[in-house]
């Protein structure tokens, strides 16, 4: 492994852990981010010739702290800025209970209600995740220049506002969970698009953090379990050619059974004593995928069904999208197309590539091979990964080969 291919790997590794740990030690994001970019660059420069350090981590933070204070004392608003570093990271939590992670603790930081709902979640990933603006972009079906105003916006409005960067009282933490497990969700979600392991296995460790934090809270333990449930495919998600590989073309002797039985056991307690939560119906649609020897032996059925209790908690063009093909395996190619046809008009799925290549799949599944192929190409215009351009590139081939 090279110096720089080192950097990379820490990088990915330590990013959110030392943005979060340097924000709440000097309460400014984006002195957070510069200082943290430095000593990125300062290790591709020392790395190369001093060799990687024992602890990577540990060298990388007392850079950037180091930075961070030669920063503030170059700076005339030093003293004031250390007050409010004292006042702004003052711990706020339920009795008996603690943030055991920083990036968690910034987390429900980035979800205070001052912050336009639609910036909270795209601060976290860009700053503390480590997503690329692009990929922020794509998970929330806008283009990439109109994340990054709504990103600037929301720092912007963090020191206008002086919201501070702290852990929220007890009171204010049910108003803030929703946003803070969107936020994992999407992470997650990022890591299989990009087929990044390290994103995923980060969000399902972060979401079992939060799990110990608040174990009454039937939605926290419906994501652990959908994440779980999904994450023991991970194996087996990808082809020869380093492409995803289709549900239906999945070795499920390769699924992880422990973690699936763990999803398993989670699934009651999040759909019990009281009414589903969406992350909770998810989990239980992964749950029947995950049961089933085959696809055919799926219980469509139900599935379509859980669907319809999705789309009316969380009406969305994505959900909307899964719902289509899961009418397809149950009532045909042609019901599913005709579903999903009928959501062209929204603007939201005019540039979501996975709502053109499902699509496709119904199209060239009804027979309508040329029309399956145009599609098949606007998906692949509009793809964000690589992964994803290998899949569609192999689906085009498939047809031209068998017509």
């Amino acid at each position: 492994m090279t110096a720089g291919d080192a950097v990379e790997a820490v990088f990915r590794e330590e990013h959110g852990r030392l943005l979060a740990a340097l924000v709440r030690r000097f309460g400014d994001l984006d002195l957070a981010e510069e200082v943290t970019s430095a000593a990125i660059e300062a290790a591709l420069v020392h790395w190369p010739v001093e060799g990687v350090p024992e602890r990577p981590g540990a060298w990388l933070m007392a850079t950037a702290r180091r930075k961070a204070v030669d920063r503030l004392r170059r700076d005339r608003t030093y003293a004031a800025k250390l007050a409010l570093v004292h006042v702004d990271t003052v711990t706020e939590m339920p009795e008996g209970a603690e943030f055991p992670d920083d990036r968690l603790q910034l987390f429900f930081t980035c979800a205070h209600p001052a912050l336009p709902e639609d910036a909270r979640g795209a601060l976290t990933l860009r700053c503390l995740a480590g997503l690329t603006t692009a990929e922020v972009a794509r998970a929330y079906l806008v283009p990439a220049a109109t994340m990054a105003q709504r990103i600037v916006r929301a720092k912007k409005k963090i020191h206008q506002a002086r919201i501070p960067f702290r852990v929220p009282g007890a009171d204010e933490l049910p108003q803030r969970l929703p946003g803070v497990l969107q936020t994992l969700y999407s992470i997650f979600t990022e890591g299989y698009v990009a087929q990044r392991g390290d994103l995923a296995d980060e969000a399902v460790r972060l979401v079992r953090v939060l799990r110990r934090l608040l174990p009454a809270e039937r939605e926290v333990t419906g994501l652990l379990a959908l994440m779980l449930l999904v994450h023991a495919r991970w194996e087996a998600r990808t082809g020869p050619d380093g492409s995803p590989a289709l549900l239906e073309e999945q070795d499920r002797g390769r699924w992880d059974a422990l973690m699936i039985e763990e999803g398993l056991s989670l699934v009651p307690q999040a759909l019990i004593g009281g009414p589903p939560g969406p992350y909770g119906v998810q989990a239980a649609i992964a749950a029947l995928h995950d049961e089933a020897v085959t696809v055919d032996t799926t219980d469509w059925a139900q599935i379509v069904a859980l669907y319809d209790v999705l789309h009316t908690l969380t009406p969305s063009p994505v959900v909307a999208v899964n719902r289509a093909a899961a009418m397809a395996m149950r009532d045909g190619a042609v019901a599913g197309l005709t579903y999903i046809d009928a959501l062209s008009d929204d603007d939201r799925l005019r540039d979501y590539a996975p709502f053109h290549a499902a699509r496709a799949d119904l199209l060239q599944r009804a027979g309508r091979s040329g029309e399956a192929v145009t599609a098949y190409g606007k998906a692949l215009d509009l793809a964000g990964t690589d992964p994803e351009r290998a899949l569609l590139r192999r689906r085009l081939e498939e047809i031209r080969r068998t017509g």
